[in-house]
């Protein structure tokens, strides 16, 4: 089975595709700042995509600059995702990430990742 919906999202700074292992992939772009019009527009086509079912989904947000307030509030909305790994590679990106899983009720299990291996091992758990 090939990728689904591979490709930029429009409008935003980020792809996202659906692999052959039934996991979404949101990559953002490299020193985006998120504002809340992206958080939606990414999360309005993961919905978009999955349809009627929920896939886990890996989010690599290496570098990723900055994540407003209101897109930290639309991150805790639920969506399609079933469980969500957040990837990164730095102390800024898990700064980041603390500040998105501080949001007080998550939609689904959501754990921060420096290791791509083990972020998708988790995924694949649930």
């Amino acid at each position: 089975m090939d990728e689904i919906g591979q490709g930029r999202i429009e409008g935003i700074d980020a792809t996202l595709v659906l692999g052959p292992d039934d996991i979404l992939r949101l990559r953002w772009a490299r020193g985006i700042s998120i504002v809340e019009e992206d958080a939606l527009r990414a999360m309005a086509r993961v919905n978009e995509l999955c349809a009627e079912t929920r896939h886990p989904m890996l989010v690599d947000m290496a570098t990723t600059k900055a994540v407003s307030r209101g897109a930290r509030t639309v991150f805790g909305l639920p969506c399609s995702a079933s469980r969500i790994a957040l990837l990164g590679s730095s102390q800024v990106d898990k700064v980041i990430a603390n500040f998105i899983l501080g949001v007080s009720t998550l939609p689904c299990p959501t754990r921060f990742f420096t290791s791509e291996p083990a972020a998708l091992e988790w995924l694949q758990e649930g």
